[in-house]
């Protein structure tokens, strides 16, 4: 299982650089970016690095990890425009890009920049139709396609990925619809949950696949959860007494390579760890990384402690 960090785009370039090439050195197998322009929630004019520009960035000064904004939202650009901006920084990476992407969610995002936001039947449409324009685009000379949102009129894209496929990540958990895009079109799968939950989420994946005659070993699976890690007794009760919207997995790093265990175990290809809980300055945030993989992914590898 492949462990990667995500790295927060609120942070400055320099700092974000920095954390991309510490753990290309230290030995984390990907690099992702999230897709957003501005927080959440207040303050929302805390600076924020647009995804796909940082990612090509980072592209051209890391040379051996993966690299993919975890993910793309589909309202923010046009599929085929997007299509030409992933050929590219996969060129840029030498064939190291995976492109994730979303149906998108924030709404103040919409709301601020002018963008469209419908409803949530519609942009899943939106989604599987990117898809469809993302794969005409990247294996055709010229491509036509006639959707309800999208047209492509004799339309090139040179040049090609490096990849061939260049890896298409879908992030969803929506059961009904989400899932059978991610089986119609995905090579990945990305979804924020606990073990149990992720091993649901895989059945119900693998039943889209079933039902379309797709052998759903041919998608790789990938999952987050925020990771709260401590020998403070008194912090990590703390930690747990505390309410949270997001999955998170909490305790000493022993019990936290017991999930990650537990992960592989249902199938996971891939364990995204957020830097958004691993410090509150560049330092820590690196010093903990370098912890996670000294004291989890080493223990996780050799559970005999060989």
């Amino acid at each position: 299982m492949r462990f990667s960090i995500w790295l927060g785009t609120q942070q400055s370039w320099e700092d974000l650089l920095g954390s991309a090439e510490h753990a290309e050195r230290s030995g984390w197998g990907g690099i992702w970016v999230m897709d957003h322009f501005m927080p959440s929630e207040e303050p929302i004019t805390a600076p924020r690095l647009e995804a796909w520009t940082t990612i090509a960035g980072v592209a051209a000064c890391v040379d051996r990890v993966r690299v993919g904004v975890l993910v793309t939202g589909n309202t923010y650009r046009h599929p085929a425009v997007l299509a030409k901006m992933a050929a590219t920084v996969d060129h840029i990476s030498e064939g190291r890009l995976v492109l994730g992407l979303g149906a998108g969610w924030q709404l103040n995002e919409h709301e601020s920049y002018g963008l469209e936001f419908p409803s949530v039947s519609e942009r899943l449409a939106r989604l599987e139709e990117a898809c469809q324009v993302i794969r005409l685009l990247h294996s055709h000379e010229r491509s036509n396609f006639e959707g309800s949102f999208y047209k492509l009129v004799d339309a090139p894209c040179e040049p090609k990925p490096v990849q061939r496929p260049l890896p298409l990540l879908l992030g969803g958990s929506g059961e009904k619809v989400t899932l059978g895009i991610v089986a119609r079109y995905a090579d990945e799968w990305n979804c924020w949950g606990l073990p149990e939950l992720i091993a649901h989420k895989s059945e119900v994946l693998e039943r889209h696949c079933l039902e379309i005659g797709r052998d759903p070993a041919t998608i790789r699976r990938s999952a987050q959860a925020l990771i709260l890690m401590s020998e403070d007794d008194e912090q990590l009760r703390r930690w747990r007494s505390e309410s949270s919207p997001m999955p998170r997995v909490i305790g000493r790093p022993a019990e936290i390579a017991e999930t990650m265990e537990r992960y592989r175990a249902i199938g996971l290809d891939e364990f995204v760890v957020s830097d958004h809980t691993m410090g509150r300055d560049t330092n820590e945030r690196r010093d903990n990384m370098d912890r996670f993989l000294d004291e989890v992914v080493f223990v996780f590898q050799h559970p005999s402690g060989a």
